[in-house]
């Protein structure tokens, strides 16, 4: 379970190491969208996963807030 993993290695993460990441995968998933308008993108599943990164990231930065 590769996700299982990285949301554990989230979680030993702090707010602002987790607020940069989120934002690192923003940005990643904004130029995954643009190179995908722009036939650029060859694997488009990286979409998908990027998204669920960012769940992921906000899910664990939900938690340490509320904690």
């Amino acid at each position: 379970m590769k996700s299982n993993k990285y949301f554990e290695e989230l979680k030993t993460k702090s707010e602002a190491e987790l607020s940069k990441e989120l934002v690192d995968a923003k940005k990643e998933l904004f130029n995954l969208r643009f190179q995908n308008a722009t036939n650029q993108l060859d694997n488009t599943a990286r979409i998908k996963e990027v998204r669920r990164n960012i769940a992921r990231i906000q899910t664990a930065l939900t938690e340490k807030t509320n904690a």
